[in-house]
């Protein structure tokens, strides 16, 4: 107890710089928005962080970017065809500010992180930042302001003059930083990366391109022979470390292959070179990490930081699996609505809910006008609220959403919900009922429809449209199941049930989902083992073109639609899960032998 009171007064050996405005996008910008939050959650969770340990940043002045940035670069900047170049998405007149207004709140974040590692014997830490491909009079990549390079120029303009090493390891190149700098043997860049983005010659400059592919020896190789020697040569009083995690194998948008461990072991790499070379002050930015699990990477370097042990952090499917069993439970039991009313009133969400009104949306009679003749259009705001849905909603830029439930005669009703109050878009269609016709001996949750879409998303050629798209998807396929099995959970009900029209479909659910006939299971697995390799519409187009063959036969395999459940119950767990079900998918397996035509192949 009282090492746990010594550790709460403790200040941590890191200070951090947040703001929930960080947690603002532009939808179709594949950055996870709510990265900050989740490292920022995890720590405060493990008892490593205290409020004090936060600061909170301020915006920028102009007058410090211009120390940077031309002004005829910032005039450009207020015409949205300007943002839609640098950030790769349609930017419209009414998103401009709020891209510029976050851009400097994050650049205000890393002057923040300096301050603290100079002012008070502490590694600074900007749960954000790290735009390093913007350069004096162009932003690309993502990277409006350069929050680095303007960082040290505001230092500079204050009277610092001691050496600054800028160590940049996301896997995408700091040509930025390395412009601004290039005639300033003060200010050292070491940027190793898949490939360089420009050529631009600096005088103190290390800038190594490794390519595709990339391993944990191979970074750790290059990153052990060349830091050392530029930390003694240069000795600088202050290092900014762009700790991106797009070298992770898992990323969206990356093509090397770090593992968890090598991640680590780069991080700690260095901090221990920096350290051991007259411990110089050291500020730490996010930099690049695309997908929603690009947070467990920072959030895992940092526990060891504040702790000196690994600490793993959840999954994703891990943190909505709480919830869901949280959700579950609350929503059986009348009497959670009214504490709850304050949490989402209180959140800015607009979703002010009476106490008559939640005891409505968890009533226990059974009605034909409610989703799953149970839940009224209250209930189904509040789960959509407790799951984080909506946070995710707001994220992308739908500030105020709305969900209508529309009834039609005959039969079950269907959610829909919008982008605003004047339904301008939709952004989700769901239609379900319980039944017991589906799956027999199981009543479940039949998904007769569901749509998720991104209206202001584009497609291109990492993320080409899918059969039966009109819009990209929002992306939250895993938040809809976590939210229907809650539903399962607290109704009594045995699973959901989903018939694919489409291979993808079965590809996106393969993680929940399984089919209930073992045939079925055995052969989309045969599948999924010749197409599994392939971006989703190159699969999905192969096998609709006929280019998937039986061996035995020779005949195109073509797509066949059956139900696939989540199993909720021990009952459904066991027959689509169970040994004699894994049995009977292995038999059906060693009969099916598919193959990819050869031309397809290539």
């Amino acid at each position: 107890m009282w090492h746990a009171m010594r550790r709460r007064l403790a200040r941590a050996p890191a200070g951090f710089v947040y703001d929930p405005r960080y947690a603002r996008s532009v939808s179709g910008v594949p950055m996870d928005a709510r990265r900050g939050e989740r490292i920022l959650a995890f720590l405060q969770d493990q008892g490593l962080v205290g409020r004090r340990d936060v600061d909170r940043p301020r915006p920028v002045a102009l007058h410090r970017v211009l120390a940077v940035h031309s002004a005829a670069y910032l005039e450009r900047l207020q015409r949205p065809e300007t943002l839609t170049e640098i950030l790769g998405i349609t930017v419209t007149e009414a998103e401009l500010e709020a891209v510029l207004d976050l851009q400097r709140l994050m650049v205000g974040g890393t002057i923040q992180a300096t301050r603290i590692a100079l002012g008070r014997e502490r590694i600074g830490v900007n749960l954000g930042g790290g735009f390093h491909h913007a350069t004096p009079e162009r932003g690309m990549g993502f990277c409006v302001f350069n929050d680095i390079a303007v960082s040290i120029a505001r230092l500079r303009a204050k009277g610092f003059d001691r050496p600054v090493l800028v160590v940049d390891l996301d896997m995408h190149d700091g040509n930025g930083t390395r412009a601004a700098f290039a005639t300033d043997p003060s200010v050292y860049t070491l940027s190793i990366h898949h490939t360089a983005w420009d050529d631009t010659p600096a005088v103190a400059d290390t800038s190594i391109a490794l390519g595709p592919g990339v391993t944990d020896d191979v970074l750790l190789d290059t990153l052990r022979r060349e830091l050392p020697p530029v930390v003694r040569a240069h000795r600088p009083t202050l290092v900014l470390y762009v700790a991106g995690t797009d070298a992770a194998a898992d990323d969206r948008l990356g093509d090397w292959e770090l593992s968890h461990d090598g991640m680590l072991a780069r991080d700690r790499f260095v901090l221990e070179t920096v350290r051991g070379a007259g411990g110089p002050a050291v500020a730490i930015l996010l930099g690049g990490g695309y997908g929603d699990e690009a947070w467990r990477y920072s959030a895992r370097f940092f526990a060891w930081l504040l702790s000196g042990t690994v600490i793993e952090p959840p999954s994703q499917m891990a943190r909505v699996l709480e919830r869901i069993r949280d959700l579950a439970d609350a929503i059986q039991h009348p009497e959670f609505s009214t504490p709850r009313v304050g949490d989402i009133a209180g959140a800015g969400g607009g979703w002010d809910l009476s106490e008559a009104e939640l005891w409505g949306a968890v009533a226990t009679g059974a009605s034909h006008d409610r989703v799953l003749d149970h839940y009224s259009k209250h209930g189904i705001e509040l789960m959509l609220e407790r799951v984080e849905f909506l946070d995710h909603i707001r994220v992308l830029g739908y500030a105020n959403p709305h969900l209508d439930i529309v009834r039609a005669s005959g039969g079950v009703p269907t959610i829909r919900l919008y982008a605003d109050p004047e339904r301008s878009a939709l952004l989700m269609e769901l239609k379900m009922g319980r039944t017991r016709r589906v799956v027999p001996d199981s009543e479940v949750i039949f998904v007769e429809w569901l749509l998720l879409q991104n209206p202001r998303a584009s497609f291109s050629a990492d993320h080409p449209r899918l059969p039966g798209q009109e819009h990209p998807g929002l992306g939250m396929l895993r938040e809809i199941f976590g939210w229907l099995i809650a539903m399962c959970r607290a109704l009594g009900l045995d699973g959901i049930a989903f018939v694919p029209s489409h291979y993808y479909m079965a590809v996106l659910g393969k993680r929940y989902l399984r089919f209930v006939d073992p045939e079925k299971q055995a052969s989309f697995e045969a599948l999924h083992r010749v197409l599994g390799d392939r971006p989703l519409a190159r699969a999905s187009a192969a096998l609709e073109a006929g280019q998937v063959r039986d061996a035995a036969t020779g005949q195109s395999v073509s797509w066949e639609p059956a139900v696939m459940v989540v199993p909720v119950s021990a009952a459904l767990r066991e027959r689509v899960g169970g040994r004699d079900y894994t049995e009977r998918v292995s038999r059906a397996a060693r009969r099916i032998d598919f193959r990819l035509d050869p031309v397809a192949a290539t």
